[in-house]
């Protein structure tokens, strides 16, 4: 197994390596001057002049790519003048303060949901589900943001429609939002674990379980659902690198100072310095996560590390 992980990982550093070089390019030429941002366009020669020193943008391109291959520093945001770092630190805890229970709560419920429409493949309750999931899905998300803002916090006044405060009093400016991560999710999950779970009952090894004289919900929950663990894992372990970057709409909406409302600031100012680190950093955890899905197919089915 560690062998694996091992070679896991050294498969990853020439592309973290190519990511690192493809980002430095694409803001390099797409970005243009940040001094002039920083500084307006009516500000003089010498003034740009000491703006582009102190950001080290007067250097030669070379010089600039080989710095910024060699050091993980993300600089200064044009817009605030503080160092991206602090701006990533302040706004990594809204986000998962509200990712994480939403994540949870919606990935129980989609497999709970999925098993429910596989042991009744087919019927009633089963065709229902579909139903109401493909409506889910159907509907643009902005409409359950702002439905939800004016029925439940506006009408309702049962929560707040905008603010936030640190867990764990501020647990009810979450709530709304949490809901609102679970519907928008939930119709596309269900539908993507009901296809894993059906495609697992059309195997071999269920029939001959059934011969056997198994129970269907014997045989559901204890060999379909075990088998079926390395198309969950991948869904989930794939996911968690968004889940760290936050929810571009729903932070911004509802005003949580997470990752997501600051990068929809970020492109809204031309803030290229904290754009820059989002797309780095979303490049390397999902890279950094796809390692970790692969060690998880080593470790459900052992079979994976022989390959």
């Amino acid at each position: 197994m560690w062998m694996y992980v091992l070679r896991r990982l050294l498969y990853a550093i020439p592309i973290l390596i190519g990511i690192k070089a493809i980002v430095f390019l694409l803001f390099a030429v797409a970005a243009g001057d940040p001094a002039e941002k920083i500084a307006g366009r009516h500000a003089t020669p010498e003034k740009l002049a000491e703006i582009r020193h102190r950001l080290g943008t007067d250097q030669p391109l070379s010089t600039q790519f080989w710095n910024d291959m060699t050091s993980f520093r993300f600089g200064t945001s044009l817009m605030t003048d503080r160092p991206v770092y602090d701006r990533l630190a302040e706004g990594i805890g809204p986000s998962l303060s509200l990712a994480v229970p939403a994540f949870f709560v919606e990935t129980l419920l989609a497999v709970s949901l999925a098993l429910f429409c596989a042991f009744y493949r087919g019927g009633l309750a089963d065709r229902i589900v579909i139903l109401l999931t493909v409506a889910a899905v159907s509907i643009p998300s902005l409409a359950y943001i702002l439905f939800g803002q004016y029925l439940f916090a506006f009408r309702w006044s049962l929560f707040p429609i905008f603010g936030f405060e640190p867990l764990p009093s501020g647990w009810v400016f979450l709530v709304l939002p949490a809901i609102i991560w679970v519907l928008l999710s939930l119709g596309s999950e269900v539908r993507f674990y009901r296809a894993v779970t059906l495609e697992e009952m059309s195997q071999d090894y269920v029939r001959t379980a059934a011969a056997k004289g198994l129970s269907a919900r014997t045989i559901l929950f204890r060999h379909v659902l075990k088998n079926s663990m390395i198309q969950i894992i991948t869904r989930v372990i794939i996911t968690i690198p968004f889940l760290i970057l936050g929810s571009l709409l729903l932070e911004s909406y509802f005003g949580i100072p997470g990752l997501g409302n600051l990068t929809i600031e970020a492109i809204n100012q031309n803030d290229y310095p904290v754009v820059k680190a989002f797309v780095w950093i979303g490049s390397v955890l999902y890279v950094i996560f796809s390692i970790l899905t692969d060690v998880g197919y080593a470790l459900v089915d052992p079979r994976v590390r022989l390959k």
